[in-house]
């Protein structure tokens, strides 16, 4: 059932049109993802933590919602904005509709948005406080209010609110057979808000992985007797997490493996001595060309980050090895100091490209290389 919505920008812009999915109001980040397909991984991506996603594909809901494209196991978005919201999905997988499962999960959703118009404006003025309502539980003036007085994502740590609570051992491989790894040794995964494709990649070539908590300690990660460490994507500005900071520049001084995904890349260069800054509207969509500049070629990639390292700040230390070609931003670097790499989209893709997906078996050398001193 859809219900008179708005999508009210701190800038005063409404947006009107219907709701659906849990209707209520709620306040985040408005960003627009530019994928074509899998709007499913998107929504569960832990990344998105106090956003509000505008899809500019058209069309939305086709192909319903299943059991096993998940990537958590909830919707950590605050809103999901649409052109076209299709109500009846056409796919042999789908297992219940967009809107059930928005429902379910307590997420508000608006369709028949001018998703051209409104990525126009966000490209202009960058990415904007939003509040997405139902026109039953407040109005026009107190949406705008509310966009105003949200915080932004500016100096907030989310990697805490959405990580795993409890160690636990992940060894279910890629799809169909889900064959992990012969592993070298345990491999470490700290959790800011990992995808379930990164474990799946990560079983796929280093075997069992052992998943903990964002604070997890220094001490408490050697106990573990770790082979390699693996530093996970995750929602919100890096620089507070100094938790995770500080955990990081011990793995870098005793040499251990270590390979960072969006988040986790930030902090490990944080961790090296660089810097971070907010972007204009950030990289989100899964047509991204990046180059590796040690060999020039050039993949397409999945993004999604709102946050980027600032190549000027790299000690001399850490080496760039990947750069946006769409604008020349950082997106990968090296040590050359220790065994330590990261890139700053998502070569696990859900969804997107799979070009990127030999950093897994660069880690995975890495990992085995260091299991046999």
């Amino acid at each position: 059932m859809s219900f008179p919505s708005i999508l009210a920008l701190e800038d005063g812009s409404i947006f009107y049109g219907e709701g659906f999915g849990e209707e209520k109001f709620d306040v985040g980040e408005i960003v627009f993802n530019t994928s074509m397909t899998g709007y499913q991984e998107i929504i569960t991506d832990p990344s998105y933590k106090k956003q509000i996603i505008t899809f500019t594909h058209p069309h939305i809901g086709n192909t319903g919602i299943n059991d096993e494209d998940h990537e958590s196991s909830s919707i950590h978005a605050s809103g999901i904005v649409v052109n076209n919201f299709c109500k009846k999905p056409s796919s042999w997988r789908s297992i219940k509709t967009l809107e059930n499962f928005l429902i379910e999960k307590g997420i508000m959703a608006i369709s028949g948005i001018n998703t051209r118009q409104l990525t126009s404006l966000l490209r202009e003025k960058g990415s904007m406080n939003c509040c997405i309502s139902s026109l039953s539980k407040i109005s026009e003036e107190e949406a705008v209010a509310k966009a105003k007085d949200f915080h932004g994502l500016k100096g907030l740590d989310l990697a805490q609110e959405v990580s795993c609570q409890l160690n636990s051992k992940w060894n279910e491989g890629v799809w169909p057979d889900h064959k992990i790894a012969k592993a070298s040794g345990p491999v470490i995964a700290i959790d800011f808000g990992i995808k379930t494709n990164i474990l799946r990649l990560l079983s796929d070539h280093v075997g069992e992985v052992t998943l903990v908590n964002a604070k997890t300690s220094f001490e408490e990660i050697m106990k573990l007797s770790p082979k390699g460490i693996f530093l996970s994507n995750g929602p919100g500005d890096p620089e507070p997490c100094d938790y995770a900071i500080e955990t990081i520049k011990k793995c870098l001084e005793i040499k251990i493996p270590i390979f960072g995904i969006c988040l986790g890349h930030q902090l490990l260069a944080l961790a090296g001595g660089a810097k971070t800054f907010k972007m204009k509207f950030g990289h989100h969509g899964a047509n991204h060309p990046v180059q590796n500049l040690a060999t020039k070629e050039v993949m397409i990639t999945s993004q999604n980050h709102g946050f980027a390292v600032d190549i000027d700040s790299l000690p001399k230390n850490i080496d760039v090895s990947y750069i946006s070609l769409f604008d020349k931003s950082l997106q990968g670097i090296e040590f050359n100091n220790a065994p330590a790499f990261s890139f700053q989209g998502h070569p696990e893709a859900s969804p997107g490209p799979q070009e990127i997906q030999i950093l897994f078996n660069k880690f995975s050398s890495m990992v085995e290389k260091y299991a046999k001193t």
